[in-house]
């Protein structure tokens, strides 16, 4: 297994440039195309860690996206060259939890992210099931390195409108 993980940042796995037909009316790319250049990456994880549609063809598990968080903070354009980084959150015997970022290399800036958690599963039974020993072993080494990284500010953000709270009436 290739070495690609750094002790002071995420996992680099996917590289693209943003196509004509990703481009909405609005005239930026629109977000069904950033949730596929994510699960795009979080393939190339899955690959990585030799877990990905080989190992799904061969040993009839896989993992599945069970829940999933995007924040959009800049515009993407048409022609504009595009980079996912993954930071492993944690896992534990059954799950991946991660955190991507999806960055504007052009002009060096953050334009979206995706925190997700997978869980491990039989294809056959539709259960959830350990993860091989092996790779539970790789997972902890990357989640080492990956602790040593500051926490992104989007991780475990909840939705909702956020409303200022009235002032108070004198008394």
């Amino acid at each position: 297994m290739t070495n690609i993980v750094t002790e002071n940042s995420p996992i680099k796995l996917h590289h693209c440039v943003v196509l004509p037909q990703w481009v909405d009316h609005n005239g930026h790319m629109n977000v069904a195309h950033y949730a596929a250049q994510f699960d795009v990456a979080f393939e190339a994880f899955l690959d990585f860690l030799n877990i990905g549609r080989r190992y799904g063809g061969e040993r009839a598990h896989a993992l599945f996206v069970v829940e999933s968080h995007f924040t959009y903070q800049h515009e993407v354009v048409e022609g504009d060259p595009l980079s996912i980084r993954l930071q492993l959150l944690d896992r534990d015997r059954k799950r991946i939890h991660c955190f991507m970022e999806l960055y504007n290399d052009r002009d060096n800036y953050l334009a979206a992210t995706s925190e997700q958690i997978a869980v491990h599963v039989d294809l056959d039974t539709r259960k959830s099931l350990s993860l091989p020993a092996p790779i539970y072993d790789v997972l902890t080494g990357i989640l080492d390195a990956h602790r040593r990284i500051a926490r992104p500010k989007e991780v475990g953000h909840k939705i909702g409108i956020r409303r200022k709270k009235p002032a108070a009436v004198p008394a």
